[in-house]
């Protein structure tokens, strides 16, 4: 327990302290200056070319090909990995660590966060092969391996980058993916109906197991389906909530914009907590600057790299400003955080962060609330643990090669079962925490090294696409996939 005590204490501080958030904040920062605010500029086209087009069939539909899923599948699997505890239990610990300003904090996040993940994915499909199955894989580890290992003397340090990237990702896939995700859900099936953690420990260890150990098309077959309706639902009971306290929206957001400027929120500690758990749980949610979603981002039949970059925008924005934004709405209007102060109301102080949620649900709809978000948290936090599996898997197999994935797929569906009879609930989320800061640091290194590529290829879509010049199009690093995509039909 030593080790994990070091993991979850002392590592956790210094990479989540000002050099991490530096890290985060700095390229995101980067990024949109260097796009000229693409995010807010061209807001109508990437909303036009993802949301609004979840109805067509050339977006939507399966694709037959081995090698990859659609769009959309794309999506909800990254969105499967991203919309998960984070979003429930995530922001309400945020809030009873942070305050009210923590939410703040975490729109800031995300709103640079959105070109941060636009970058990875662009960098990620640019820099895509086949695997010795046919499949497309992609991922941080291979622009940082040929696209960082590809500039003059950075070889080495681009091979290096990218196996750290691979290691810290398959330890992220145990605790963000796993450890938090399944402690959460038995815990809160406990809360709510009295289930022994066993026995949820046992039911997720068979159901993961089988979807899990079918790989990407199984993973995306089920995330397509969960993640809309899951969604959707959720959605649907915040908004009640919302419209029953209609009247506290006014001091909700003024509790918002006030505790993210106190002087505790912002200097107290080594690093403001409001920062501090805003960025954390920011990240935690949403991923961005993780270089992990670009993993099923390229799996996707897209050709154009922008086009899959504009669906990791909306990922973000869909992710954070809407679902994170919702739970903290019903989290600071529910009764359970003290808007004047900032802290959780002395009857709830003693109680679990991450049953928070369910005790603003409860204290709306009464017993029935508390079910509700139990059941909530089940299908946000197992569809996290398939999406995950697939990036690990993929980690795995760039360090140990193919024949070894049942190896990495074993491990991970054990852990579910362990995940879930642990009753320290804080080590799982300060672990995932550690191994999520790990995976940045190599990843945002490559972002920044090849930032002026992917500024090259998102100027080409937009002179090609909005502006209609006679340009070549950049869809591939590799001469071969390069042919291969132009001779190809254009993106839906």
């Amino acid at each position: 327990m030593g080790i994990l005590k070091f993991i979850a204490g002392d590592l956790n501080d210094f990479i989540w302290g000002w050099f991490g958030i530096a890290m985060l904040l700095g390229t995101g920062i980067l990024m949109t200056i260097l796009s000229k605010f693409f995010q807010v500029r061209h807001f109508g086209h990437w909303m036009k070319m993802t949301i609004g087009r979840l109805f067509d069939k050339k977006v939507t539909g399966h694709t037959d090909k081995k090698e990859s899923i659609s769009q959309f599948q794309a999506l909800c699997t990254a969105l499967a990995a991203t919309v998960g505890t984070g979003n429930i239990a995530g922001v309400a610990g945020a809030i009873a660590l942070g305050g009210p300003g923590a939410v703040f904090w975490m729109w800031l996040s995300a709103f640079f966060g959105m070109m941060t993940n636009f970058s990875e994915n662009v960098l990620g499909i640019y820099y895509r092969r086949k695997d010795k199955n046919g499949e497309w894989a992609g991922g941080a580890m291979y622009y940082l391996q040929d696209g960082l290992g590809g500039k003059k003397n950075c070889k080495a340090i681009g091979q290096v980058l990218a196996v750290l990237f691979a290691v810290f990702a398959v330890l992220a896939s145990f605790g963000i993916g796993n450890l938090a995700q399944a402690n959460t859900i038995s815990g809160n099936l406990y809360a709510a109906f009295g289930l022994p953690r066993w026995v949820t420990g046992a039911v997720l260890l068979v159901v993961a197991g089988l979807v899990v150990i079918g790989g990407i098309k199984r993973i995306a077959r089920v995330t397509e389906k969960i993640v809309p309706v899951m969604s959707v639902i959720y959605i649907a009971g915040a908004l009640v909530i919302l419209f029953m306290n209609i009247t506290k929206v006014g001091d909700i957001f003024a509790s918002i914009f006030r505790f993210a400027f106190t002087p505790a929120a912002v200097g107290g500690g080594a690093v403001g907590v409001a920062i501090k758990m805003g960025f954390k749980r920011g990240i935690f949610s949403n991923e961005a600057g993780l270089g992990s979603s670009v993993m099923v981002h390229s799996a996707s039949n897209v050709k154009e790299p922008v086009r899959q970059g504009l669906w990791g925008i909306f990922e973000v924005f869909f992710d954070t400003i809407i679902i994170c934004t919702l739970t903290a709405i019903v989290v600071l209007s529910s009764g359970v955080i003290d808007l004047t102060t900032g802290g959780v109301l002395a009857q709830f102080a003693d109680m679990d962060k991450n049953t928070l949620v369910a005790q603003a649900f409860t204290n709306c709809f009464g017993t029935f609330g508390g079910m509700f978000v139990a059941i909530a948290v089940l299908f946000f936090a197992f569809s996290t643990v398939l999406g995950w599996s697939y990036y690990g898997t993929r980690s795995w197999i760039y360090l140990f090669g193919e024949k070894s994935a049942i190896i990495y797929k074993t491990i991970f569906v054990a852990i579910v079962f362990v995940s879930s009879v642990l009753t320290d609930v804080a080590l799982p989320w300060d672990i995932s925490d550690t191994f999520n800061g790990l995976m940045m640091v190599p990843n945002l290194i490559g972002v920044l090294m090849l930032s002026p590529l992917v500024i090259k290829i998102t100027q080409n879509y937009v002179d090609r696409k909005l502006k209609g010049k006679e340009v070549t199009p950049m869809y591939s690093a590799f001469e071969d996939i390069q042919a291969a995509e132009m001779a190809a039909p254009e993106d839906a």
